[in-house]
């Protein structure tokens, strides 16, 4: 360890950094990027405590106030699965398929990104889909408000039954935020109410 700890009490998002002096650095995975109150390492070195009100989602170039500045939040490459689908379609099924089971995911215009899982690699391979190991940072989607909270451990279905791991906090993220705080601006979605045949996919077992 080098230098005196440091106590972060607050966050900078990415727009408020603009005139701030960044007095190190610190590189977290997603996991670790949602957290309230804990000691931890900077990158270059010095312990850091973080003492924040409630549990905040810090994302890649926030920064955490500290005496002199700021440190800067760095997202982690991780182990991560890549998934391609053959057609827009495809790729939105299999984004279905992994939603219906609580995974989470980073949804791109041409691939989907989640954790690794054997059983889930399998199943969209059985989808079509192409699925190749990488190391990247991981941002998966946030709640339907737009909010991103803990990392869930999602649903398995073992033998039909629908299981819910318990081991995981059930703490959401709600808070809406503004285009002024660092984040992107909240999606609007616009819904069409259709006749037609409804023919749901049936190729899950």
């Amino acid at each position: 360890m080098t230098g005196s700890p440091l106590r972060a009490s607050s966050v900078l998002r990415v727009g408020q950094l603009a005139d701030t002096r960044i007095v190190d650095a610190i590189t977290l995975d997603r996991q670790s990027r949602y957290r309230r109150r804990v000691l931890l390492t900077t990158d270059g070195g010095r312990e850091l405590l973080l003492d924040l009100p409630e549990a905040t989602y810090l994302a890649h170039g926030d920064g955490l106030a500290v005496e002199g500045g700021a440190v800067l939040i760095k997202a982690a490459a991780e182990d991560l699965l890549e998934i391609h689908a053959h057609d827009a379609l495809a790729l939105a099924t299999i984004a279905w398929h992994l939603g219906n089971r609580h995974t989470p995911a980073e949804i791109t215009r041409g691939a989907i990104y989640i954790q690794p899982d054997h059983v889930l690699a399998e199943l969209v391979e059985q989808l079509g889909a192409h699925v190749h190991r990488v190391r990247r940072p991981f941002e998966p989607e946030g709640g339907a408000y737009g909010g991103k909270g803990p990392l869930h451990s999602g649903h398995h279905h073992h033998g039909g039954g629908h299981h819910h791991q318990r081991d995981h906090d059930h703490a959401h993220d709600h808070h809406h935020h503004d285009a002024d705080d660092g984040r992107p601006p909240r999606r609007d979605v616009k819904l069409t109410v259709v006749q037609g045949t409804f023919r749901p996919d049936k190729r899950e077992s």
